[in-house]
């Protein structure tokens, strides 16, 4: 209520499979590890992103873009 009428939002990315630091990794270590079977794209961070931004009457929330995969 203090930031009104702003709206604060998080996007908690996991490991991104086609991303430069990950693309070329042979048999990365948590894709087993993954519920969906695979990394995560780039292309479903940014469409969560757009998300986040169209929808205006989503406010204070968390989003794991990671396909299930919690690295700790």
């Amino acid at each position: 209520m203090e930031i009104a009428p702003h709206r604060v939002n998080a996007i908690h990315p996991g490991v991104v499979g086609d991303s430069p630091r990950w693309r070329e990794v042979p048999d990365h270590p948590h894709l087993s590890r993954t519920p969906i079977g695979r990394l995560v794209t780039t292309a479903e961070v940014v469409d969560a992103t757009d998300f986040l931004l169209r929808n205006s009457g989503v406010n204070a929330q968390d989003l794991f873009v990671d396909g299930g995969l919690r690295v700790t």
